[in-house]
């Protein structure tokens, strides 16, 4: 929580970061794969934007989203939602988050492609990008 009673933005990012770790273990890029071929995630790019306030103990939601995948490099949007008391998301985010990150061979130093049941595996998740996505930040007085 922040000065002003709500999530900081630091934690937000952090969230995010849990959901992109989700998304790597579903996809067959776990903590065994990482060990076993030296090869992660990196984020090179990320864009978030901050939609709603979430206050002191808010349960939270990710949804992520694979919007293209190529030999090495993975486009990924999350959007995090309150919960209701039942558990279930809200209907609007409160928090997006979109990435653009690169394949990288750890010991090398250097992009390297995805193997190809994990990059089939991506391509089948593979949906249209919402309209927020791939826009930058807008410029002052607009």
């Amino acid at each position: 929580m922040d000065y002003n009673g709500h999530l900081s933005e630091a934690y937000y990012v952090l969230v995010f970061g849990f959901a992109t770790d989700a998304l790597m273990d579903a996809c067959g890029l776990d903590a065994d794969y990482r060990t076993r071929t030296g090869c992660s995630l990196y984020t090179v790019e990320a864009h978030v934007r901050y939609l709603d306030e979430v206050p002191r103990g808010s349960q939270l939601a990710v949804r992520s989203t694979v919007l293209g995948v190529a030999a090495k490099k993975l486009r990924v949007v999350h959007e995090m939602y309150r919960c209701d008391p039942t558990g279930a998301p809200s209907g609007t985010p409160v928090a997006t988050e979109e990435l653009f990150t690169l394949h990288v061979d750890q010991r090398e130093g250097f992009a390297v492609p995805f193997p190809d049941a994990t990059h089939a595996r991506l391509a089948a998740l593979t949906t249209p990008a919402p309209d927020w996505a791939g826009h930058g930040i807008r410029p002052v007085g607009t």
